[in-house]
């Protein structure tokens, strides 16, 4: 069945909302996109939409219009949000279909306000001293994505109970990226690795932006890859919390992000000039037996639905 008709998305501009999401998450998030295969076809929209809102407010600030002012944008829409949660008709075709997720699943506002501020913290040349003091950023920046997305996964028990597990969650994909496109960052003037953690093992900014191979940076982000491994293994404790049908899809998403911090080794650390990437063929063997299963439980039910 279309994943909008499980959905019960029946009305056309809302239907056209929608298809804009699920193209910008198969565009920009293949990992996250082949992840939501696994959702139930009902529940796939609205993890769409809320990917899409995150890439499109992070492409304001990582990639403007030539001659835009990204402050201004993210205010323009912190203001199609008053209006998502006004209950208003919002002209943005994202923001439309974030309208309705969001009225579906209950979303509270002060999640998209926490990952606006973040996103404004992106605007000037930043660098953190420790990972406390990064940590309103990663609240913003990844926490509250785990949040959002938690009542579309659906819990077994209280949503509270599984928000630790959600946090984790973001954090684990956030710091994955923060390590993989560490030269990327600095390109912009941004260095999210804490710099107290750096100079523990005598790595100083000057010294990544020299972007030579030396054993300091590299026993560095050794460390670093071993401390993202542990948030994984806090997220993963997390997913026993949601509802079964949710639980492939996230333990799928974790497998493939962690997949990075593979890439990351096999590269011996050098991605200050190369990008770490998961190869095409051990996507496909992560994802491809339970979307077969996903496939065939649909199909199963289907067809038990064309019967009756």
């Amino acid at each position: 069945m279309n994943e909008l008709d499980a959905a019960g998305i029946t009305e056309p501009a809302l239907r056209a909302a929608y298809t804009e999401c699920r193209r910008i998450n198969a565009h920009y998030g293949r990992t996250f996109f082949l992840a939501t295969r696994l959702l139930p076809a009902r529940a796939r929209p609205a993890a769409h939409t809320l990917y899409g809102f995150a890439r499109m407010a992070d492409e304001l600030v990582d990639n403007p219009e030539p001659g835009s002012d990204p402050a201004a944008s993210l205010d323009r829409v912190g203001a199609m949000l008053d209006v998502v949660f006004d209950g208003g008709d919002p002209a943005e075709p994202v923001l439309v279909a974030l309208a309705d997720t969001v009225r579906r699943y209950g979303i509270r506002r002060e999640l998209f306000d926490a990952f606006l501020k973040s996103m404004r913290m992106d605007l000037k040349p930043l660098e953190y001293e420790t990972f406390a003091d990064l940590g309103e950023y990663m609240y913003g920046s990844a926490a509250v994505i785990g949040l959002q997305m938690l009542p579309v996964f659906g819990t077994t028990g209280p949503l509270a109970d599984a928000e630790p597990g959600a946090i984790a969650l973001g954090e684990a994909f956030q710091l994955t990226n923060f390590l993989r496109d560490i030269g990327e960052d600095l390109d912009r003037g941004r260095l999210y690795l804490p710099l107290a953690e750096l100079a523990a093992f005598g790595v100083s900014r000057s010294l990544l932006e020299q972007r030579r191979p030396d054993p300091r940076i590299r026993a560095a982000l050794a460390y670093f890859v071993a401390r993202t491994r542990a948030v994984y293994r806090r997220a993963e404790a997390g997913v026993s919390s949601l509802r079964p049908e949710a639980r492939p899809c996230v333990r799928t998403a974790l497998t493939l992000y962690e997949g990075i911090l593979d890439e990351i080794v096999a590269l011996d650390y050098d991605v200050l000039t190369r990008r770490a990437v998961v190869p095409k063929r051990r996507r496909l063997a992560v994802a491809l037996p339970p979307l077969a299963a996903t496939w065939a439980r649909e199909t199963f039910r289907g067809g038990r639905r064309l019967r009756s």
